[in-house]
């Protein structure tokens, strides 16, 4: 029984790894840090929590959503979703991957360090107010020649920038 049970965590592991972001359809939940852990509750049910990236995210209804069709579709039932605010999501957990990838379709990933690391996730974890970081680079042609255009851009979670070079206007993941 235990072999099943370790089989269909892995088999939830991959299919959650590839169920994306529904605002940026490139990276996966799991690339964004909000896909934290897939595992056996205390009543042997399959559990898979996720936290949002900020604690009004329109997107994790969504999330949810695309969470349960993955395990439906891979005859993972019965399952539950479970959603945590502790410890708060962060930047600091966006893959070097996710990263390169948010580069490549246009938005710029997060700069600085937020006092996390990429992976891991405290039971803990102390708010670090960030000082002002110099304007990201240009996800276009790597300026660094840039100015914020406004503080909210696609999303809440991004700015609206544009780069004084190439003149593209781009999102800014911001580090929080």
């Amino acid at each position: 029984m235990q072999a099943m049970a370790d089989h269909a965590l892995e088999r939830a592991w991959e299919v959650l790894e590839s169920v994306p972001d529904p605002e940026i359809p490139v990276v996966s939940i799991r690339e964004l840090g909000i896909l934290r852990d897939v595992r056996r509750a205390a009543d042997g049910q399959l559990e898979v929590v996720i936290t949002p990236t900020y604690s009004g995210c329109p997107a994790m209804s969504q999330i949810a959503e695309d969470v349960a069709h993955a395990l439906d579709s891979a005859e993972l039932a019965p399952y539950r979703i479970a959603t945590t605010l502790t410890p708060a999501w962060t930047t600091d957990w966006i893959t070097d991957e996710a990263r390169e990838k948010l580069r490549a379709y246009g938005i710029a990933p997060p700069t600085g360090n937020c006092g996390g690391s990429a992976g891991h996730y405290a039971a803990e974890q102390p708010i670090t107010f960030i000082p002002k970081l110099p304007a990201p680079a240009c996800p276009h042609c790597g300026s660094q020649h840039t100015e914020r255009l406004a503080q909210f851009g696609s999303t809440a979670c991004k700015a609206l920038y544009r780069c004084l070079d190439c003149r593209e206007p781009f999102d800014y993941f911001k580090p929080y």
